[in-house]
């Protein structure tokens, strides 16, 4: 039997400490500039999905396999250095979405090189969904004159007598216009990213993963809408104090609020619709098999 040198379990636990020390190190400074740029939400969703990150890593059944060639330690080394650099120079915000994964990556290539990566899908799906909805998405997509159609036809349904004109919706005394800044996409991207950390702890089939995607994106808009409403209501009726506390005040917090207990409630009813599904097909094999043993027996 061949045995290995304690020396090398040495260097390998040495290994493993540096790894988590940067790793540590890495998220220390994205949570702090996330704090100090006053991006309250990016700071509480990044400390939930580096605390799931750090409970799939502690969870594994199988040891992580560490072992990296020159070229990929490289790539990681370099991507971790291009994130602390930029991290010092003013950061923008995509960066702030973006650097987390950036440096999971750099670390994962530095740890188990290319071969290795698929030992870390989750935690690096976990991280992408964490920024990459909020900075993909906004650019590629717009939802302004959607969210005005909505917004309009809530205000309709509810007996106001009520027209758009593009992004103006008139009311009766007095108009708003949406801006792309009230169009809900920052709210459907948010619970995407949701979506996509439910996912990853929560396995699913596919068509339930595509039903949570869409469940997320039909809640952020919907709840969206009615803010709108909402404000284009205060504002026909003069009420401008009460439209900036739903516009800029704790309001707008209210519904953001009201957003995420929704497709929280979602997800819940999914979960348990799985497990109970799949607590359905263990009964039925646990059937199967009672059966076979009957049989078997002279």
């Amino acid at each position: 039997m061949k045995t290995i040198p304690a020396v090398q379990f040495r260097h390998l636990k040495e290994f493993r400490f540096w790894l988590i020390g940067i790793a540590a190190g890495i998220a220390a400074i994205h949570l702090t500039l996330t704090w100090r740029a006053d991006n309250v939400d990016l700071f509480g969703s990044s400390l939930l999905f580096f605390l799931a990150v750090v409970s799939l890593l502690r969870d594994r059944q199988t040891p992580l396999k560490l072992d990296s060639g020159i070229s990929a330690s490289g790539i990681g080394i370099v991507l971790i250095t291009f994130v602390l650099v930029r991290s010092v120079v003013m950061p923008s915000k995509v960066f702030l979405l973006l650097s987390p994964l950036l440096a999971a990556l750099g670390l994962a290539l530095l740890a188990s090189g290319f071969n290795g990566l698929r030992q870390y899908y989750r935690e690096l799906t976990v991280l992408f969904f964490l920024g990459a909805p909020q900075a993909l998405v906004p650019p590629l997509v717009d939802t302004t004159g959607i969210t005005a159609k909505f917004a309009t036809l809530v205000l309709w349904y509810l007996g106001f007598k009520v027209s758009r004109d593009g992004l103006n919706i008139y009311l009766n005394s007095g108009a708003v216009e949406v801006y792309p800044g009230c169009s809900g996409i920052e709210g459907i991207t948010y619970l995407l990213s949701l979506a996509g950390l439910f996912l990853v702890m929560f396995p699913m089939n596919w068509f339930k993963r595509g039903l949570t995607l869409l469940v997320a994106v039909t809640v952020a808009f919907v709840v969206n809408g009615m803010r709108v409403a909402l404000m284009a209501h205060l504002v026909a009726s003069s009420e401008m104090e009460v439209f900036q506390y739903w516009h800029k005040g704790d309001g707008s917090l209210i519904f953001s609020m009201i957003s995420v207990l929704l497709f929280g409630a979602c997800c819940w009813g999914l979960n348990q619709h799985e497990q109970v599904a799949e607590q359905d097909v263990d009964d039925v094999d646990d059937l199967a098999d009672s059966d076979t043993l009957e049989l078997q027996e002279p």
